[in-house]
């Protein structure tokens, strides 16, 4: 009884704050929709772990069904990229993959990447979300990098000082960062960034705070949905950070 309670609060006020971001960026959506993005999806091995999640399912198989009923909506109305981290052959740092570039209804081929994906290796966040501002000539160019991910850098990186720095280059870039039953390690004692998580909040969350973007917590496939649809979705693109208070921090 207490976990179906918990359940509905977290939707109730998940819905109730993507309905604020509905009404304040519904009238720029024109304009945000000519704005490419890219989608930088966590494929590390933790992603087919339970966790601690009672319901005993994976992380991808949940995600695959979000990215699957999300991606439809989203695509014919903005060219959407794809950079997946994580599987890899070598070190397990090295597992960064661009499959492709912003482009036009992108839903099939995201679609089919993620269903694909296998895996496997670690969490090199803060050079994954650098190679997706690259792809979008950030420094040049207006972008939006959204990143799904369960958990923390865990390859050296430190996406506070990545995003402090692609901040500073950039003409008009925002990085949204969605955390999908995310768990944050309060061990990592060799990043000097860690105490970002004294709120309990994950690292990455400087990569959002520092380009003045999102910082979402989900734990289920609609909230994952909702989500990905205020960060990439055109209709609601464009409120501020501000606006959105989904979970407390």
């Amino acid at each position: 009884m207490v976990n179906l309670v918990m359940g509905m609060w977290r939707t109730s006020v998940l819905g109730l704050a993507l309905a604020a971001m509905s009404g304040v960026g519904a009238g720029r959506a024109t304009s945000d929709c000519a704005t490419d993005a890219m989608l930088v999806f966590d494929g590390s091995g933790s992603m087919v772990e339970f966790g601690y999640d009672w319901r005993q399912i994976t992380r991808i198989a949940e995600a695959r069904v979000a990215v699957a009923k999300s991606m439809p909506q989203i695509a014919p109305h903005r060219r959407i990229g794809l950079l997946i981290y994580g599987p890899n052959t070598g070190d397990s740092c090295t597992g960064i993959d661009v499959r492709f570039g912003p482009r036009a209804n992108a839903a099939e081929p995201i679609i089919s990447a993620v269903n694909a994906l296998s895996p496997g290796g670690l969490t090199p966040l803060a050079n994954s979300v650098q190679v997706a501002a690259e792809v979008l000539q950030y420094p040049d160019r207006p972008g939006v990098i959204v990143v799904v991910t369960d958990g923390n850098e865990t390859c050296g990186g430190r996406p506070c000082a990545t995003g402090t720095a692609i901040s500073a280059a950039a003409k008009d870039l925002t990085i949204h960062v969605i955390g999908f039953r995310a768990v944050v390690d309060y061990w990592t004692w060799d990043n000097p960034e860690q105490e970002a998580h004294i709120r309990g909040d994950m690292v990455a969350r400087c990569l959002a705070d520092m380009t003045g973007g999102l910082y979402v917590k989900t734990e289920t496939v609609d909230e994952l949905v909702e989500a990905l649809n205020a960060t990439l979705g055109c209709p609601i693109y464009g409120a501020r950070p501000e606006d959105l208070a989904i979970l407390p921090g």
